[in-house]
C-alpha cells in the first residue's frame, strides 16, 4: 500500500497510456464520427490524406446599434421589397442574437446578403423604414460594415457542416476563422474532394421550394407551398418503376401539412381536371409551365421538376385529411438532381452566399499526401533515435537515459490518444508539434536529472528538495512556452495553429503527468526507495 501511495504518479501515467492505447487501436473507441482507415483510429487532415480547403468571406453587409420599433418579420419584408431582393436575403436580430458585444453594440442588427445591393441603397432602405440608431441619429454609410454579423458566420459554418454531413463527406469540417484585421472567413475542409467539386457544393445556396403554378386572372401565378422549414423527415431518392422522373419522399411538419393543404385547395389545384392538367413535357424542361396546374420543384431558382398529382392524393387533400399524415415527394428529372434536393432539404439553405470570388484554395492530391505521411513517419523515427543517442552520450548510463526517452515518448502516445478520441485530423503542423514536444520534454528531463544527480543523493528528503528545485525551473519554462504559443493557438494563422495547440497540450501533459512520473522513476533508481 505504501508503494502505491509513493508511486501513484507512475501508476497514473501507466493508466493513461493504457487508455491511449485503447483509443488508438480499439475499434469504435473514438468519440468522433469521422471515417477511420488503417490500423489505428487516427484521422488525417488534408496534408496527410489529400483534399481541398477553401477559405471564403460571406457576402453581405450589416448595420449595428439600430433602434428597430417594428416586428422583425415586418422589417425583413419591407426592407427586402425596397431593395428588390428575396426575404431570405435580409435578417434582423437583436445584439444578443447577433454575436456582437451588447455593451458597445446595443439595439438591433440588420443585415442584407445580396451582392447586387450597395451601401447607399441599404442605408436608404433603413431610413425609409424610419430606423434610426439607438443614440437617435440617422443611419449613414459609415455605420454599415461590409461584412455580416458573427452570428451569421456561425450559422453559415453550421449549415455548411450539415451540408457536408448530408452528402456523406466523412471528415469534412466547416469552421469560422478571423484575421488579425478582424475580417472573418468560413473555412471548409473536405478530404478526398477536388476543388471544383467543393466549389460546386458551396456555390449552391440550397434553396429548395415546392411551388404551385396555376392560372389566375388571365396570367400564371406561383405560390410556395413547402420549403425546408416545413420538412420533418427526408427519405432517399427513388425511381418508381423506372419512370423518367425521380422522387424525394418527405414528411411535412404539422404546420407544413396545413399550409400545403390550404394553399392547394385555395388555388383550386385539387379540383377535378386541375390536378392532372400539368403538360406532359413539363417535367422534361427547366422552364415554368404556361398553362395548366403544375407543382414545381425549384432549386436555387431553377425548375428541376414539374408534375401533376395522383387522383387519390388530390382527393385526400380536398377532403382535409392530408394533414393527418402529411407525406409527399419532390420530383426531379434525374438522379443527380434528386440527390441534390435530398442534401439541401436535410441540411437546410445557407443563411447567405459565400463570396467565392474572394476565396483562398488549398488542394493536395492523395498520392502526394501519402508521400508526406511516409516522410513524416521517417522524420519522427529519426528524431527519436537522435534524441535517444544524444541522451545516452550525455549520461553513459542506461538506467538514467532509457526512462528519460521512454517518458518523453509517452507524451507523444498520450497526445495521439487524445487526437484519436476527439477525432483531430492530423496534419504536418501537428507532426511538427509532436517532434517539438519530444525535444522540449527531453530538455526538461535533463534538467531534472542534472539537478538531482549533481551530487550524491543519500536520502529521499535530499532527492525531493532537488527535484522541487528543478521542477520550479521547468514549470517556469512551461508557463513561458504556453504564453508564447497561446496567440498562435487562438488566431487563425493556418498551420501555425495546429503546431501551437499540440505544443501547448504536450507541455501541459509533461508538467502535470510525465515529469512527475519521471521523478518517481528516477528516485527509485537513485535512492533505492530509501
Amino acid at each position: 500500500m505504501a508503494d502505491l501511495r509513493g508511486n501513484w504518479r507512475i501508476i497514473l501515467l501507466v493508466v493513461m497510456l493504457a487508455a491511449s492505447g485503447v483509443a488508438l487501436f480499439v475499434p469504435s473507441a473514438s468519440l468522433s464520427s469521422g471515417e477511420v482507415t488503417g490500423a489505428t483510429n487516427l484521422q488525417y487532415g488534408l496534408e496527410l490524406d489529400g483534399g481541398t480547403r477553401i477559405r471564403s468571406p460571406v457576402v453581405g453587409m450589416s448595420a449595428t446599434q439600430l433602434d428597430v420599433q417594428q416586428e422583425d418579420s415586418a422589417v425583413v419584408t419591407n426592407v427586402s421589397e425596397r431593395l428588390g431582393v428575396p426575404r431570405i436575403d435580409v435578417a434582423v436580430r437583436d445584439c444578443e442574437a447577433s454575436g456582437v458585444d451588447c455593451r458597445t453594440d446595443q439595439g438591433h442588427v440588420v443585415e442584407v446578403f445580396n451582392e447586387s445591393v450597395d451601401r447607399s441603397a441599404f442605408v436608404d432602405a433603413l431610413r425609409e423604414e424610419n430606423i434610426q440608431r439607438v443614440d437617435g441619429t440617422q443611419v449613414s454609410a459609415q455605420h454599415v460594415r461590409d461584412d455580416p454579423s458573427p452570428e451569421t458566420y456561425e450559422r453559415m459554418a453550421s449549415s455548411i457542416q450539415s451540408k457536408l454531413d448530408a452528402t456523406g463527406l466523412t471528415g469534412g469540417t466547416a469552421t469560422v476563422a478571423s484575421s488579425a484585421s478582424g475580417q472573418r472567413y468560413v473555412v471548409v475542409e473536405a478530404p478526398n474532394r477536388q476543388p471544383e467539386a467543393l466549389v460546386e457544393l458551396l456555390d449552391e445556396r440550397g434553396l429548395v421550394t415546392l411551388t404551385v403554378r396555376y392560372p389566375a386572372n388571365g396570367t400564371m401565378e406561383e405560390r410556395v407551398i413547402a420549403d425546408a422549414d416545413d420538412i420533418r423527415t427526408v427519405d432517399p431518392p427513388r425511381n418508381p418503376e423506372n419512370a423518367r422522373s425521380w422522387q424525394v419522399p418527405v414528411k411535412l411538419t404539422q404546420r407544413g401539412g396545413e399550409r400545403f393543404q390550404q394553399t392547394l385547395n385555395g388555388v383550386g389545384f385539387t379540383e377535378e381536371g386541375n390536378y392532372r392538367s400539368c403538360p406532359q413535357n413539363a417535367s422534361a424542361t427547366s422552364t415554368r409551365n404556361d398553362q395548366g396546374y403544375c407543382l414545381l420543384t425549384i432549386v436555387n431558382g431553377d425548375v428541376k421538376g414539374a408534375f401533376s398529382m395522383d387522383p387519390q392524393l388530390a382527393r385526400t387533400i380536398r377532403s382535409g385529411q392530408f394533414d393527418d399524415d402529411p407525406r409527399f415527394f419532390f420530383t426531379a428529372g434525374n438522379q443527380s438532381d434528386a440527390q441534390n434536393i435530398q442534401t439541401n432539404l436535410e441540411a437546410g439553405a445557407l443563411p447567405a452566399p459565400l463570396d467565392l470570388d474572394q476565396r483562398q484554395t488549398f488542394a493536395l492530391e492523395g498520392a502526394l499526401a501519402d508521400q508526406f505521411k511516409g516522410n513524416a513517419l521517417i522524420t519522427a523515427i529519426v528524431a527519436v533515435l537522435a534524441v535517444s543517442f544524444t541522451v545516452y552520450i550525455r549520461y553513459r548510463n542506461v538506467t538514467v537515459a532509457a526512462p528519460m526517452v521512454v517518458t518523453a515518448l509517452s507524451e507523444v502516445v498520450l497526445l495521439l490518444g487524445f487526437a484519436s478520441v476527439v477525432g483531430l485530423p492530423l496534419d504536418l503542423s501537428h507532426i511538427a508539434g509532436f517532434i517539438a514536444v519530444i525535444g522540449t520534454g527531453v530538455d526538461d528531463l535533463i534538467i531534472i536529472a542534472d539537478e538531482v544527480m549533481a551530487e550524491e543523493v543519500n536520502s529521499q528528503r535530499v532527492f525531493q528538495s532537488r527535484f522541487r528545485k528543478a521542477f520550479w525551473v521547468i514549470g517556469a519554462a512551461a508557463a513561458t512556452t504556453i504564453i508564447a504559443m497561446s496567440p498562435l493557438a487562438v488566431l487563425s494563422l493556418g498551420d501555425l495553429r495546429g503546431f501551437a495547440i499540440i505544443t501547448i497540450l504536450g507541455v501541459l501533459l509533461g508538467v502535470l503527468v510525465t515529469r512527475p512520473a519521471y521523478g518517481d522513476i528516477l528516485r527509485s533508481f537513485v535512492t533505492g526507495d530509501k
